[in-house]
């Protein structure tokens, strides 16, 4: 597994430096420029945006500018934002404790809904549970993120007034009131999230643990005398694990970027409200910093879920 493992890494570089060339130059050769809002102010003189440009080597090359960027992305430089006026770290690092916090809770909060509910409408094929169950994921699958989350808003905080609608980061209770109120601002977000992800990953669940109890070696769990909750769990769930740890593993990169349209709706000061932000005003460092880094992170948690396949499955081999 090793040798495996050292020859996926050493395939990363190339692919990775691969997808940073292709990100850097559409990006380079995108409309739009970031100093048009100096271009249109009749205060600032045309010296002052010219000697910008050259500052950041806008009129290099795009070959120039791109092993440049490279270069300092691997000294772990990401750039300056020309919007905020901040290094594109830090302004990363500023909204990524809350994408982590709303965008992992609603991710670990899917998993938890769709593996018991899965595993149980597979044990009970066409089952009263399971027609409930499959409407609903259907239902919670089929609706958009901004439609539930609209409701949200209209039932819980307009009608009812339980839950605030706008997501806060300057909340100046401290103790345990501050915990409470990031807790209480975070519900909706975290539920409209973790249902349409969970209602996916239940059909997933369901589709792989019905093919797998029905195979033979699940019959001669159960031949030898094991109990069935044994039988299901330790021998059939297991196994049916593999297109799920797949689909989880692909989902996981986007804690990072954040959840464009939900963050948007609640006002979550997030890494995707940044990515839309830097888009309108043509932040391209703040731009390539994202994307790649999100690119990073799904070719990393694709070969983590290469590696957990082996261990769900003694039967895979790695050479």
């Amino acid at each position: 597994m090793w040798q495996y493992f050292l020859r996926r890494l050493l395939i990363l570089i190339p692919v990775l430096a691969g997808i940073s060339l292709v990100l850097f130059t559409i990006l380079a050769m995108a409309p739009g420029d970031p100093f048009e809002e100096l271009a249109t102010n009749p205060n600032v003189p045309a010296e002052v945006r010219m000697n910008l440009r050259a500052k950041f080597g806008l009129d290099d090359p795009i070959a120039v500018r791109y092993v440049r960027w490279f270069s300092s992305m691997l000294r772990g430089d990401w750039g300056f934002s020309f919007a905020s006026r901040v290094n594109v770290d830090t302004l990363i690092l500023q909204r990524l404790p809350t994408s982590l916090f709303v965008l992992g809770t609603a991710q670990l909060l899917g998993i938890l809904i769709a593996l018991p509910i899965g595993t149980l409408s597979a044990v009970r094929p066409y089952s009263i549970f399971d027609q409930i169950a499959t409407t609903l994921a259907f239902i919670g699958f089929s609706l958009p993120t901004f439609f539930t989350g609209i409701l949200f808003i209209l039932f819980f905080s307009i009608y009812l007034d339980w839950l605030p609608f706008i997501y806060r980061a300057d909340i100046s209770a401290t103790g345990w009131r501050w915990w409470w109120e990031h807790a209480r601002q975070a519900i909706m977000p975290v539920a409209v999230l973790g249902l349409a992800q969970g209602a996916a990953l239940t059909r997933f669940v369901r589709s792989a643990v019905l093919d797998v109890i029905r195979l033979d070696y699940i019959n001669t769990a159960r031949a030898k005398g094991l109990a069935e909750h044994v039988t299901i769990i330790k021998h059939g769930v297991r196994n049916a694990l593999i297109p799920v740890v797949t689909l989880v593993a692909l989902q996981i990169p986007t804690i990072f970027t954040g959840a464009v349209i939900t963050e948007q709706i609640f006002r979550v000061p997030g890494i995707g409200s940044l990515l839309i932000s830097a888009i309108l005003a043509n932040d391209t460092p703040v731009i390539m910093a994202i994307t790649f880094v999100f690119s990073c992170l799904v070719v990393s948690f694709s070969l983590v879920a290469d590696l957990l396949y082996g261990w769900l499955d003694p039967r895979i081999t790695y050479r």
